[in-house]
């Protein structure tokens, strides 16, 4: 993959980022031992070799899961500041630019 000013200008566009002359350098030397890396891994064989799922020989043990009781909505809402009774209420954070 060739890495020039094109693919820099075009990955900074979809990141929103803007760079100067220095970075656009300093990003492509980066990228290119990026891509160098991830090529010189292609060329091994693995062959037989299982895909690593964990970095570590432990495995999760997670609990089975188990219905039990909930809380009612009355006792959901009996320590809420404010509700409509059946919701909570809470202030509004988000305005329709169009109608202020």
């Amino acid at each position: 993959m060739e890495v020039n000013d094109a693919l820099i200008d075009n990955l900074s566009r979809l990141a929103r980022l803007e760079f100067n002359a220095e970075e656009k350098e300093e990003i492509k030397k980066d990228l290119r031992k990026m891509i160098d890396f991830v090529e010189k891994l292609g060329e091994l064989d693995t062959e037989g070799v299982e895909p690593l799922l964990h970095m570590s020989p432990v495995i999760n043990v997670l609990r089975d899961d188990e219905v039990r009781g909930s809380v009612t909505q009355e006792q959901a809402l009996s320590n809420a500041p404010a509700t409509d009774g059946t919701w909570f209420t809470v202030p509004k954070v988000i305005r329709n630019p169009a109608k202020s």
